[in-house]
């Protein structure tokens, strides 16, 4: 059979990964297979009748007939490479080079080269009869390889064989479009159902037919679902350790799993902890359930989004309206979710997020909206409740207090009910490092109108407290930020600003000098003990009594005068601040 009397290539759709061999053409075949799951192997394709017929012999890669065909491709001459792209399967009669020795293994090399899935040399003579002289070159520039490589005695139709190839690889293809599309349409539906985390986990493990599992970013199993899930999440944390085992899981690292929840924001995975053999179709399936239980908290948090809304315009009605008595005022909040004890003490609190120079205000706003529904929860889970509003980019605050029909579990003591109590309770509940926010803290008060009002004292205690080098604290009040405190509030005064410039200005304007205003600060911080100052500057005493002569000379003052030290000190701190 003469090659050239075909199409130079022929191709067809990808199939999956590798698999065991398929079925004959017109035989049952496998479950897998029939699922889409499956993919034409050579071992696969020597199981056609129109091959088998011609009496195949694997001469190389015996091992390797698992191999995945993902084109077919006929070939006439030894030159095939620029034609091939990985995973072809090559027919060829070799008729132009099954003569010469170096041309044959040529294209076996070029063969291996390109990553072809493997080759089937039809070798006959014009009287269809076997070529021995050709086989026995064949064989010798076969032997080693681990390319598959077969030949075949007989005549066959090429064309007959790429169809029954290009048939069944399409089938394959058809069925994983049916089987994506029966996917989408399964998440979809549960997507605009709302359906829970559970229902959609549920789901999962039924398609996957093996346990899955939902944790939080900190391990903790939220879902479960499957044969055995419930022994595995008993021990769940060590697994994820790999301090213990199961059987018939792997190692953490090999699971299959997907990560939950925006990017900029992830809040768990989905995980099959089970050892499956990696599939497209497993693939879709967490991806798609992930998506799907993303969505449905993204959806929990627009009604929410709604709730803030609403809340938000309640407090700026508070504050900039003289017509809503407090009675009115407690009425429209209790509307909203916001139903304290009565006679509790309501606390003014304001959340200040770090952000740099460079900081994405995107970056912000997700942060912003993930706390804000970490506190919502957290305040929810402790039987308290709270109102809520945004005051500006990365800033929000509400007004926290115990609720009147309280849904905690557990009674608290009346002691877990005095507002810094409270606060330190609620804070306590958030996920998360504390060192990226700062929490103001204003006057509790029974009245709401009081307590909306002091947000504003709160909002200036969390502008303060965010630019201490050191935070130690949870929260602060206005007594934690002391003289900044008051610095902050006359921050616009023009008498301030005059003065600070007036004490700092020989170290200012044309002949600043930063080591100088640095030298100040550290003589203010440790009270002019030279002996801290010397090891907290790393100087050597000669080295700094220079340099605070120098500085006392720019200044014109004694570093020794009290009066001296406390302008200075003032001046100093509300020019770092603002200055």
């Amino acid at each position: 059979m003469d090659a050239r009397s075909f199409a130079r290539h022929t191709d067809s759709p990808a199939a999956g990964k590798h698999s065991p061999g398929m079925a004959e053409e017109g035989s049952p075949g496998t479950a897998e297979q029939d699922s889409g799951e499956g993919s034409l192997s050579i071992a696969g394709l020597l199981e056609f009748g129109e091959v088998s017929s011609a009496a195949p012999e694997v001469l190389a890669g015996e091992d390797e007939l698992s191999r995945t065909i993902r084109w077919v491709h006929i070939a006439d001459s030894e030159h095939v490479e620029r034609f091939l792209e990985g995973g072809e399967l090559v027919l060829t009669t070799a008729t132009t080079f099954r003569r010469s020795a170096a041309a044959m293994s040529e294209f076996f090399d070029q063969l291996e080269t390109v990553g072809a899935a493997g080759t089937i040399v039809e070798l006959v003579d014009e009287d269809s009869a076997p070529d021995e002289q050709a086989s026995t070159i064949v064989r010798a520039a076969a032997a080693g390889r681990s390319l598959p490589i077969v030949l075949l005695p007989r005549r066959v139709k090429f064309v007959r064989i790429t169809e029954l190839a290009h048939r069944r690889l399409l089938a394959q293809q058809l069925s994983r479009l049916e089987h994506a599309q029966e996917i989408h349409e399964t998440y979809t539906q549960l997507s605009l159902e709302r359906a829970s985390a559970q229902t959609i986990v549920d789901r999962t493990a039924e398609l996957l037919a093996v346990p899955v599992v939902l944790e939080d970013v900190s391990h903790r199993v939220l879902a479960h679902a499957g044969r055995d899930s419930q022994s595995l999440v008993q021990k769940w944390a060590d697994l994820v350790t790999g301090r213990a085992t199961a059987p018939g899981v792997g190692e953490a690292a090999r699971w299959r799993q997907t990560p939950v929840g925006l990017s900029a924001r992830r809040w768990g995975r989905l995980v099959v902890p089970s050892p499956t053999e990696t599939s497209a179709a497993l693939e879709q399936i967490i991806e798609r359930a992930g998506e799907a239980l993303t969505l449905t908290r993204m959806a929990d948090r627009d009604e929410q989004d709604l709730l803030l809304q609403a809340q938000s315009g309640l407090i700026r009605e508070i504050s900039d309206s003289d017509g809503l008595d407090e009675h009115a005022a407690l009425q429209r909040a209790r509307s909203l979710g916001f139903s304290p004890a009565e006679g509790a003490e309501l606390i003014p609190v304001v959340v200040r997020l770090d952000r740099g120079e460079e900081a994405d205000p995107t970056r912000i706003q997700l942060q912003e909206r993930g706390l804000t529904q970490e506190i919502v929860a957290a305040v929810a889970r402790l039987g308290r409740c709270c109102l809520m509003t945004s005051l500006q980019s990365g800033v929000f605050g509400f007004v926290l207090a115990p609720a009147g029909r309280t849904t905690e579990r557990r009674p608290r003591p009346a002691a877990r009910n005095e507002p810094e109590a409270v606060l330190t309770d609620v804070l306590a509940e958030l996920e998360g490092p504390a060192d990226g926010r700062v929490v103001g803290v204003g006057r509790a008060s029974t009245s709401l109108r009081r307590a909306v009002a002091r947000l504003e004292a709160a909002a200036q205690v969390a502008e303060v407290a965010s630019t201490l080098d050191v935070r130690r604290r949870s929260f602060y009040r206005s007594s934690d930020v002391r003289l900044r405190g008051l610095l902050s509030l006359l921050a616009e005064d023009s008498r301030l600003r005059a003065f600070a410039e007036g004490e700092l200005g020989p170290l200012l304007g044309d002949t600043a000098d930063e080591e100088l205003l640095d030298l100040l600060g550290l003589h203010l911080a440790h009270g002019g003990n030279k002996s801290a100052m010397a090891r907290a500057g790393y100087l050597s005493r000669p080295a700094l009594y220079a340099r605070i002569a120098k500085l006392q000379d720019r200044l014109g003052v004694s570093l020794d005068d009290a009066e001296s030290r406390t302008a200075l000190h003032v001046a100093l701190l509300w020019w770092r601040m603002h200055g």
